[in-house]
């Protein structure tokens, strides 16, 4: 009996002893969260899907070379430079297809601020500016086979009126102007102002690295102060190699009043 009371013991040792070494291998190869919380991964949510009984028809946006917008639709939704834009919750997306394969980008699209932010009043209206707008409505079609043409040919830029009626485009200068005023209500945006908050603390932590960098520019200063010198003492290597053979060949003092006494 004593034996296997003793077999029974040396049994569970050895148990808790491989399941040790099993939970101790587990914690090596599986990472522990708390281990891990350096790296934040944020996921940003998709858009949800708009629904098209057919694809959309869309119109240039006037004072514009190629932006393009569909209309019929509560959502801002701009066809530029090849791809599909929509803006949604303050953030942007591009697809190369309307209705799906949307990804988050980044930055804003610089046409954004070409665009007139009251262009669906003057599209119900069929008025710009106190004139007469009679947009052309581009089929889908016709788009996806033209649009690169077009933009390589600047055709809606030759053309110059988009469709209203009277209309001389503004000038260079006021377009920019328009331009400038545009981005920065832009950046004035709750949601806008809220997507630049983790960039900024991220140039914030930042800012001790650049300090380090900028501590280490004056030791780069005096190793270039140094180099001169380094230069200066090379250059004057070869006059000392002149002037060896001189010294060798003088006698010393010794010699002389040898010479003299004999």
């Amino acid at each position: 009996m004593e034996d296997k009371s003793v077999m029974c013991i040396g049994g569970n040792k050895m148990k808790k002893l491989f399941f040790g070494t099993l939970l101790l291998a587990l914690v090596m190869v599986v990472p522990i969260p708390t281990m891990a919380g350096v790296n934040v991964n944020v996921s940003i949510g998709l858009p949800p899907p708009i629904v098209f009984a057919a694809p959309p028809d869309v119109i240039v946006m006037p004072d514009t070379s190629d932006v393009y917008v569909v209309p019929d639709i509560d959502v801002d939704m701009f066809f530029w430079n090849g791809w599909w834009w929509r803006l949604w919750e303050g953030r942007w997306y591009r697809s190369y297809y309307y209705d799906r394969g949307w990804g988050y980008y980044s930055n804003v699209p610089s046409f954004y601020f070409d665009v007139d932010p009251g262009w669906r009043g003057y599209y119900r209206d069929h008025n710009w500016y106190g004139h007469r707008w009679n947009y052309e409505r581009i089929p889908h079609q016709r788009l996806q086979h033209n649009w690169k043409g077009w933009k390589n040919n600047r055709h809606w830029e030759r053309q110059g009126t988009w469709g209203i009626q009277s209309y001389h485009p503004r000038p260079k200068q006021q377009r920019q102007e328009l331009r400038q005023q545009r981005q920065q209500q832009y950046q004035q945006r709750p949601e806008v102002q809220k997507q630049r908050q983790p960039k900024e603390k991220v140039q914030r932590q930042l800012q001790p690295k650049e300090k380090v960098q900028r501590q280490l520019q004056p030791k780069e200063k005096v190793q270039r102060q140094q180099e001169p010198k380094e230069k200066v003492q090379r250059q004057l290597q070869p006059k000392e190699k002149v002037q060896q053979p001189q010294r060798q060949g003088k006698p010393e003092r010794g010699e002389e009043e040898k010479q003299d006494r004999k």
